[in-house]
């Protein structure tokens, strides 16, 4: 379930960066409106960055191979 939350989070985060860079170029916040919305970006995009860095160490640890060492592997 915590991995469900995580990855809920994550999603609802995007929503909201997405929706706030929508309010700010329409131009019709104030300065201090914008200002408010672009600290909460910043905080939103930090958050996902750490779920991100996360995502990425397990994923490592799951490719590791029989002798412990990390496989590194193209996903594309």
């Amino acid at each position: 379930m915590k991995k469900e939350k995580n990855q809920t989070s994550f999603e609802l985060s995007l929503e909201r960066l997405e929706t706030l860079v929508d309010s700010m170029e329409s131009g019709e916040a104030t300065l201090e409106q914008s200002l408010e919305w672009f600290e909460e970006g910043m905080t939103l995009i930090k958050s996902c960055q750490d779920q991100l860095k996360h995502a990425e160490q397990k994923v490592q640890e799951l490719i590791k191979n029989s002798e412990g060492e990390i496989v590194e592997r193209d996903f594309e």
